[in-house]
């Protein structure tokens, strides 16, 4: 594919490498607000994403709204993946939505609501969850989608329109037919993918070159494995994922993996991490850069 133009647009060189430092699930619980707090204030992240319907949405979105200088999307939600600690719509209780499974919350994967929900219904959701934000005083940079649920043609055209409504960039890779059957999706929905890419390009949309996440399976070497995965980011806009939060009961309570989001924590705590990002080459932007490049609203 032909060099990002956002690069451009941004005053950098085609063969710069820009990342987005993320933090995912903010608002998921008291550990994930406290933590994005301390590391945003620290300066080694910048942005982060907000789970609407989630417990501790108010105190994230209290926090914004105090503090309008965090970068902070909003992270739709239409999946509830824990085993005792669980959440559903906020637009809706009816089952015949297929967005609720059996207790009431929403499904626990991503490929249950793909293959349940009635996609008027989660437009109608996603829309809620962008003006409950809004409602408690945030001012959202962009949109991203937890667990990738999102990211399926029954939903995906919803998304961007909601997007492009609110003047929010997505978190959306610009690939071709080949970048999106790489991700497992089949011909047809590739080319479908694709075409969407192009046609939000020649609105004007910034779009990202690739998404990367440091994977929730070990703590161990955390600090090593993330500095590799930043060092081999290619040119273009990577968003960054990591899942950051301070080590609670709560959070171990409630997730098994609560270790490597707490050595996230501290990994993005440690002076290290500064002076490795000082060096790398990387140049580290936030969504807000994005925002200013959006297309005025239809």
């Amino acid at each position: 594919m032909q060099p990002n133009p956002v690069l451009r647009k941004l005053g950098f060189d085609e063969r710069d490498r820009l990342v987005i430092l993320h933090v995912d699930d903010v608002g998921m619980c008291q550990a994930s607000v406290a933590a994005f707090q301390n590391l945003w204030e620290t300066g080694l992240v910048s942005s982060g994403s907000v789970m609407v319907p989630c417990p501790w949405f108010l105190e994230a979105a209290r926090l914004c709204s105090q503090r309008p200088e965090i970068d902070a999307g909003v992270h739709l939600t239409l999946t509830s993946e824990w085993e005792k600690y669980r959440w559903g719509p906020v637009s809706t209780r009816d089952r015949d939505t297929g967005l609720l499974d059996e207790q009431g919350c929403f499904h626990r994967d991503s490929a249950s609501v793909q293959r349940l929900a009635d996609p008027e219904a989660a437009e109608i959701e996603m829309k809620a969850q962008v003006d409950r934000a809004l409602a408690a005083g945030m001012r959202p940079t962009h949109l991203d989608t937890h667990m990738g649920a999102v990211a399926h043609l029954k939903f995906i055209p919803a998304y961007l329109h909601l997007a492009l409504s609110y003047r929010l960039p997505p978190m959306l890779p610009r690939l071709d037919d080949a970048g999106w059957r790489s991700l497992g999706l089949d011909e047809t929905t590739a080319r479908a993918a694709a075409g969407l890419c192009a046609d939000l390009e020649d609105q004007g949309v910034p779009l990202l070159d690739q998404v990367v996440m440091v994977p929730l399976d070990t703590p161990e070497n955390r600090p090593e494995r993330t500095r590799a995965l930043l060092q081999q980011l290619p040119p273009g806009i990577t968003h960054f994922i990591i899942h950051p939060a301070m080590d609670t009961p709560e959070l171990r309570a409630i997730t098994p993996d609560w270790a490597c989001r707490t050595a996230d924590f501290i990994v993005f705590s440690d002076e290290c991490m500064r002076a490795f990002l000082r060096d790398s080459g990387l140049q580290v932007i936030g969504y807000r850069d994005l925002q200013a490049l959006m297309p005025a609203a239809g």
